[in-house]
Parts: C-alpha cells; sequence; structure tokens
C-alpha cells in the first residue's frame, strides 16, 4: 500500500520521538530519587512504545495506528500536567513549560488528530 507523503513525515516524527525518549530513560533513571525514577521512566516508556507502533504503523501504511495514537495523546497529555503540576517555580517550571509547549502538547495534538481523523475515515 502506498502511504501519502503527510503521513510519512508523521510516521518519522513520531518514531523519531518515541526513539529520543529511549535516552531520556536512561538520564531520568540516573538522576532522579528511585522511587521518582520508576514513575516517570514508566510514563515515559509507555509513551516512546505508543510513540514507536504509532509513527512504525503509518510507515508501513498500516490502518491500525488509531489505538495507539489515542494512547500516545493522553500519554503525553497526561506527562505535560504532571511536569507542570511538580515543577517547582524557576528553572524547573520553566523546563516543564517548554518540554509542554515544544513537544508533549504538540505531538499529543498530532495523535490526536490521527487517531479522530482515521476513525471518520480520511
Amino acid at each position: 500500500m502506498r502511504i501519502g507523503t503527510g503521513r510519512r513525515w508523521q510516521g518519522r516524527i513520531l518514531t523519531g520521538a518515541g526513539l529520543l525518549l529511549l535516552p531520556w530513560l536512561g538520564y531520568l533513571a540516573g538522576t532522579l530519587p528511585p522511587v521518582e525514577a520508576v514513575a516517570w521512566a514508566a510514563l515515559d516508556a509507555l509513551e516512546a512504545v505508543a510513540l514507536l507502533v504509532t509513527g512504525t504503523r503509518l510507515l508501513r501504511g498500516d490502518s491500525r495506528h488509531r489505538a495507539p495514537a489515542a494512547a500516545a495523546a493522553a500519554l503525553l497529555l497526561a506527562d505535560a500536567c504532571l511536569d507542570l503540576a511538580t515543577a517547582a517555580p524557576g528553572t524547573e517550571l520553566a523546563t516543564a513549560v517548554a518540554m509542554a509547549v515544544g513537544a508533549e502538547l504538540p505531538l499529543a495534538g498530532l495523535c490526536a488528530c490521527l487517531a479522530l481523523r482515521a476513525a471518520r475515515g480520511a
């Protein structure tokens, strides 16, 4: 099945984002207290899996990308909210805002659009 240019770029973006989360998991494990590291790494690992599955399915032209896209959207939105809610004022909050605005929320929006658009048959 031939896929459109838009779907290829979306697949590349989501696959790339999922791959970028993998070294981030190691950073979290090495810098956070153990209990926090487990919680944050688990959330980000789930995000990585959802992004990688969605992205690779888009790249293959597989129409079964809707469920992982919806899961990725929900996980990314939850991550952004939790980051903002738990960040200390100052640099930590500024970093959380930058990550939410620059990565988590745009990716969540893309994933939500993919899940909903495909569900309507487009």
